[in-house]
This record gives C-alpha cells, sequence and structure tokens, in this order.
C-alpha cells in the first residue's frame, strides 16, 4: 500500500527518523522493544476491561442478571448462586456482592407481610451463626422500583468490622415463592460515601449491581 504523501513542511515523519537507529539496533534490542510494545497493549487491554462492566445472568427457576465494574468473581458460599468481591492489596475484603437462594412457605397473604415473617426467622438464623451480628434495622425497600425487604446489621469479619445489607426479593407474582437473597457487605473504610449500614450500595461500586440488577 502506497504511503501517504507529507508535504515538505511537515517532514520527515518520526518513522524516517528512527528507521536508520531501528536498523543499526542489535537483533536482542529490537527484541526487547518488540516485548514492551506487546506490554504496553496487554496493560492496555487489562486496563479496559477492568472500566468496562462485567455482566452475570443466571437461568432456571429464578433467573436474574446484573452488571458489574471493580469486583471479582469469587466462589460462592454453599447453595449460593454467585459472589464478586473488592479486596485490599493486602487481601482484606472491602466490598461482596452475593446472590443466595430464597424461598418462602407457602402463604395466602401479600408479599409484603410474607417477607416481613421471613426476614424475623432469617435474622434468628444469622443472630445463632454469627455471634458479631448486630441488627441496625429492618424494612422495607426497592430494587429498580420492584418492593423488597432489607435486614441491615454490622458483623466482624477477619477482625475488622464490616457494614452488611441483605435485600430479599421476589419477582412480583401473586403468591410466588422462589426468589434471591442479596448479601451485602462493605468495610466502613471502603468508602466515604457509606457511614452506615443502611447506606451499602447508595454509593461505590456495589452500586452498579444493585442499580443493573433484573429478576425474572
Amino acid at each position: 500500500m502506497a504511503s501517504v504523501p507529507i508535504k515538505p513542511e511537515y517532514g520527515p515523519t518520526l518513522g524516517r527518523l528512527l528507521a536508520p537507529r531501528w536498523r543499526a539496533a542489535s537483533p536482542l534490542l529490537r527484541a526487547l522493544v518488540r516485548l514492551g510494545a506487546l506490554g504496553v497493549i496487554a496493560l492496555g487491554i487489562g486496563a479496559f476491561l477492568t472500566l468496562d462492566n462485567a455482566h452475570y445472568s443466571h437461568g432456571g427457576p429464578v433467573p436474574f442478571s446484573f452488571a458489574y465494574r471493580g469486583l471479582f468473581r469469587v466462589a460462592p458460599d454453599p447453595g449460593g448462586y454467585v459472589k464478586v468481591q473488592r479486596h485490599r492489596p493486602d487481601g482484606r475484603l472491602e466490598d461482596s456482592f452475593a446472590v443466595e437462594p430464597l424461598t418462602l412457605p407457602p402463604y395466602a397473604g401479600g408479599q409484603t407481610g410474607e417477607l416481613a415473617l421471613y426476614a424475623a426467622r432469617y435474622i434468628d438464623r444469622l443472630r445463632a451463626r454469627d455471634r458479631d451480628f448486630v441488627l441496625r434495622g429492618e424494612g422495607k425497600t426497592r430494587v429498580n422500583q420492584v418492593p423488597a425487604y432489607q435486614v441491615v446489621y454490622t458483623t466482624v469479619l477477619d477482625g475488622q468490622t464490616m457494614f452488611g445489607r441483605d435485600v430479599l426479593l421476589l419477582a412480583q407474582r401473586p403468591h410466588v415463592r422462589r426468589g434471591v437473597n442479596i448479601v451485602m457487605l462493605t468495610s466502613p473504610t471502603a468508602n466515604a460515601g457509606v457511614t452506615s449500614p443502611l447506606e451499602v450500595a447508595s454509593t461505590g461500586v456495589l452500586l452498579r449491581p444493585v442499580k443493573t440488577f433484573t429478576l425474572g
């Protein structure tokens, strides 16, 4: 392919200036330059993938999906669907977003009342298995305008206090029994905008998965 003509006042090009040095360079130096260029390209690709949204979709009887950024997939807890987390360089947890199954017993009333009853039993289970669990509140909430019920608390994980917010969510169909439990944890030092468990996922890396979460 012919090169694009360059006006004399704009020349010589960088390629022409470097060509003699490139031809005079040793094979080892050329190889190192090529490796360096490949490294720069790899870093660029890695940065793009880090900044770009990742997506997770789950099928089956309880389909759901969400997008996330700045979080990385880890093995879910036994029985869980998915978990994404962010850690500090020293390995300590900063943020965690997990989705677990939720199954209600048969009921005849509305979803809100049934979720409140379920939450009472759920809180008892959390207290029984976690001696550091401290309930900070519970009540109705919404996930993308879909009614849900939340339990907010503090706990201690690997020696550090964590804010917890668990959201119980059902598809909006009469007497549906199967849904999801969104379990979120964040360190009090992870984000200056999160100063209590009630503010978990109101900003920071946990906001995106909540804002993009769809059920059904």
